[in-house]
This record gives C-alpha cells, sequence and structure tokens, in this order.
C-alpha cells in the first residue's frame, strides 16, 4: 500500500462563535463528528479532524487585515483550511448574516485557493426566522470561493437542540447525519446522493439531552 493511499483524511471545521462554550462550535463538532464516523465506517484510512476556533485569531485577522502579514497561528489556521480534503463552515447569525469575524476570516483566504473543496456550512441562531442565511449569505459566499458546497445546510436554532423534529422537519440529529454522510461522500468521491440515506428506526434516533447539559459537556472537555 503507498503512502497516497495511507495519507489520513483531513476534515477541518471552522468554528466562528465568540463564546466560550459556544452553540457554534457545539454544532462544528457534531457536525465534523458525524463525517469522521461516515469516514471511518466506509473506508480504512485515518481520519483527522481539527476545529479551528475564529475567536482565537481575532486579533492576527485585524493585524493581518490592516498590515497584509498573517501571524503564524492565523497562517496556519488558513493553511490547515486551505489543505483540508473537507472543510466545515459554520457561524452564528448576527444582523441576518454571517459574522463580521468569520467574513474577515475567509477574506484573508485567497479567492482560488478552495476551488473543488467540498465544504458543509452551517450557522447557528436565536431563532429559526434566521435559517434562510445558509442560502442567501453563506451558499454564495462559498460559490464565489469556487468551493462545492454539499446540497444539505445545517442552522441549529435555540430550540432545536432540545428537539428531536416532527413528522415535517427532521430533528437536529438526523439533519447532522445527513450532512455528515454528505461531506464523508465527498471527500471520497463517491456520488453525494447515492451515498446518503433516510436514517430508519434501526438506527436509533439520538437522545434528545437538554442545551445546557450540551454546553456543560462541552465546557468540561
Amino acid at each position: 500500500m503507498t503512502a497516497l493511499t495511507t495519507a489520513p483524511l483531513k476534515i477541518v471545521a471552522v468554528a466562528a462563535g465568540l463564546s466560550s462554550p459556544s452553540s457554534t462550535r457545539l454544532l462544528a463538532d457534531r457536525l465534523a463528528g458525524a463525517a469522521r464516523e461516515r469516514l471511518t465506517a466506509d473506508q480504512d484510512r485515518p481520519v483527522e479532524v481539527q476545529v479551528v476556533e475564529v475567536r482565537d485569531l481575532a486579533v492576527g485577522i485585524a493585524n493581518n487585515l490592516v498590515t497584509g502579514f498573517p501571524p503564524r497561528p492565523l497562517k496556519e489556521a488558513i493553511d490547515a483550511v486551505t489543505g483540508a480534503d473537507g472543510l466545515i463552515a459554520v457561524t452564528p447569525v448576527f444582523t441576518a448574516s454571517y459574522s463580521g469575524l468569520f467574513k474577515s476570516f475567509f477574506d484573508l483566504v485567497e479567492p482560488t485557493a478552495l476551488t473543488g473543496k467540498p465544504v458543509l456550512v452551517a450557522a447557528t441562531g436565536g431563532t429559526p426566522r434566521h435559517s434562510l442565511v445558509l442560502e442567501h449569505a453563506l451558499r454564495p459566499l462559498f460559490t464565489y470561493l469556487r468551493a462545492v458546497v454539499l446540497p444539505t445546510s445545517v442552522y441549529a436554532a435555540s430550540e432545536d437542540w432540545g428537539s428531536s423534529g416532527d413528522e415535517y422537519t427532521e430533528g437536529l440529529p438526523s439533519r447532522i447525519r445527513r450532512a455528515g454522510g454528505e461531506l464523508a461522500s465527498a471527500v471520497t468521491g463517491r456520488t453525494v446522493s447515492g451515498a446518503t440515506r433516510e436514517p430508519t428506526l434501526d438506527d436509533g434516533e439520538d437522545a434528545v439531552v437538554p442545551f445546557e447539559e450540551q454546553l456543560a459537556g462541552l465546557r468540561a472537555g
């Protein structure tokens, strides 16, 4: 087996939450975990997951925008994003769009550096009314950057973390699994529509855990 076939697949998640812990980081972790689970199940190559916390790079981003020179941590984060096999981008919703910090980070990525790269877009917000931010803001941004934006995007309102969905709408755990499966399929070159199936009763739904407990677990980690 050659080094090429044994090289790990790299999934990078960019989380632009401002608080610690944050629902944005929590969603990024869940999506990365779903993609890694599917990749691990479908092939025998190792999978590496890295989460870039944009809040930790805020000062470096501002300095780079002013001086044109990125500090080392920022350059390493950008290199991780551009070198990933698959990218997850998660932002909180501010004023009906992505956050300024999220946009500033991707303003520093070369316009062609994400060409052809599969990207899963996601967002968090306090109300479901902002869910269209995925289509009117995030999807056009990554289309402009020439990335391949996956069909399923994930929006998580505050109420979604404690709901398993209903007969009309999939719950958040199901949407996360679907999106993670699509990213895994895109990374390995399989057809996205053929690689992701509807969850069945045999799969088992994730237990509904109150949002406060999920954030507490993230803080403990």
